[in-house]
C-alpha cells in the first residue's frame, strides 16, 4: 500500500500489485491473491495509475522450481485411457491456466496509458484464468496428483516475452492466437473425457470454454480499438504482426461459432 503525507495507508495501486502477484512463485497463493485483487477492484478499494512508471522486475514470472519446462515436442503424450495420461491431460490444463493468470497480470502492468477499462478487463481475465487452475488443480489432487508432477512448456510466456515491446501485437498474437487455439481444442478434448467417464473434467472444460470466449472477446475488442486508434486496417495488420513475431500457424478444425462469440469477424473467420 502506498503512504499519503499524513503516514496513513491508502489504497493500493492496480498495476503495481499486479507485478508484484506476477512475481509470486506459489501458484495457488497466486491465484488467491488474483481473486482478492478483483474482488477489491469491485468494491473500490483499488487506485489505478494508468500513467505510472514501473521498472521491470527480473523474477518474472514468478513460478515454481516445478514443473520443468521443455519443448513442446518433449511433452509426452499419455493415453487418457490410463490414470496416470487422464492426470497428465489436467496438469496440462492447468498449466495452460497457471501461464494465463501471468500473461493477464502482464497485460495490466506493462502496458501504460490505456483506458481504465482495459486494465479492468484484464483484471476480471487473470481472476477467471486463477478460478480455472483452482478447480483443475483441485481435480488433479482427487486423482493423486499436483500441479508439478509432470513437465510443461513454455509457448504462452515466449509470445509473451516477443510482445513485450507494444500492446498491438500482444492483444493480436496472445489472446486472438494463442487462447483462441483453446476454443477450437476445449470441445472434442470436453468430449473425450465424457466419453471416459470423467464428467467433473468435462464441466471444468465446459466452465473455461464459456469464459475463455469472453477472454478472446476482451482481446479482439482492445486489438480494434488500437488499430483504430493507429489508423490501421485491423486483417492486414494482424497477418503483418503474426509473421513479425513468428506466430503459430492455425490449424484445422476450427470452432467458428465459438470464435464468432469471440468477435471474429466473417472476413476474418473466411481467412482461416
Amino acid at each position: 500500500m502506498r503512504r499519503n503525507n499524513s503516514c496513513t495507508l491508502d489504497a493500493i495501486e492496480l498495476r503495481e500489485t499486479a507485478v508484484l502477484w506476477l512475481a509470486n512463485m506459489h501458484p495457488q497463493r497466486k491465484a488467491e491473491g488474483v481473486t482478492h485483487l478483483h474482488q477489491a477492484w469491485l468494491e473500490g478499494q483499488v487506485l489505478l495509475d494508468a500513467e505510472i512508471s514501473i521498472a521491470v522486475p527480473a523474477d518474472i514470472p514468478g513460478r515454481p522450481a516445478k514443473p520443468e519446462l521443455v519443448s513442446p515436442l518433449q511433452v509426452e503424450k499419455r493415453s487418457m485411457r490410463t490414470d496416470e495420461g487422464r492426470a497428465a491431460l489436467i496438469h496440462a490444463l492447468a498449466h495452460i491456466e497457471f501461464n494465463a493468470i501471468n500473461l493477464a497480470l502482464d497485460a495490466i502492468w506493462r502496458f501504460a496509458c490505456m483506458p481504465r477499462d482495459y486494465y479492468a478487463d484484464w483484471l476480471k481475465v487473470a481472476a477467471e484464468e486463477a478460478y480455472h487452475f483452482t478447480l483443475l488443480s483441485q481435480h488433479l489432487h482427487t486423482l493423486g496428483y499436483q500441479y508439478g508432477d509432470f513437465p510443461g512448456h513454455n509457448s504462452l510466456w515466449e509470445m509473451a516475452e516477443r510482445t513485450q515491446g507494444d500492446v498491438l501485437a500482444r492483444m493480436a498474437l496472445v489472446p486472438r492466437t494463442m487462447e483462441a487455439r483453446g476454443l477450437d481444442a476445449s470441445p472434442p478434448l470436453r468430449n473425450k473425457f465424457a466419453q471416459i467417464g470423467d464428467l467433473e473434467a468435462a464441466n471444468i472444460l465446459d466452465i473455461i470454454l464459456h469464459d475463455e470466449i469472453g477472454h478472446v472477446a476482451i482481446g479482439n475488442t482492445w486489438f480494434n480499438w488500437l488499430c483504430h486508434a493507429r489508423g490501421l486496417e485491423p486483417i492486414a495488420t494482424y497477418e503483418a504482426l503474426a509473421q513479425q513475431y513468428h506466430a503459430p500457424a492455425l490449424r484445422k478444425p476450427f470452432n467458428f461459432e465459438a470464435r464468432r462469440k469471440a468477435g471474429f469477424t466473417e472476413a476474418e473467420l473466411a481467412r482461416l
